[in-house]
């Protein structure tokens, strides 16, 4: 009985600490999406990276590596 309610105790509080995390992504990415909508030099296509296949979040990695590895040649 003890091991029973030990077992639904800790899956509940795994499910609690999952869903937790889940909401502060999501706020996170929804603040990253508003800074990027409102800086004028900012690719608005970039708003919705996690939507994409692993293929294009690939291109858009070595873009960015390339820019910042000529951002610290200068």
């Amino acid at each position: 009985m003890i091991n029973t309610a030990t077992t639904v105790i800790t899956f509940l509080m795994a499910f609690l600490i999952h869903n937790t995390q889940s909401r502060d992504t999501e706020a996170i990415q929804i603040k990253l999406d508003e800074l990027i909508r409102v800086t004028e030099a900012a690719s608005n296509s970039l708003m919705d990276l996690e939507a994409l296949d692993e293929a294009t979040l690939e291109a858009y990695r070595r873009k960015y590596e390339l820019l910042a590895r000529r951002s610290r040649e200068g």
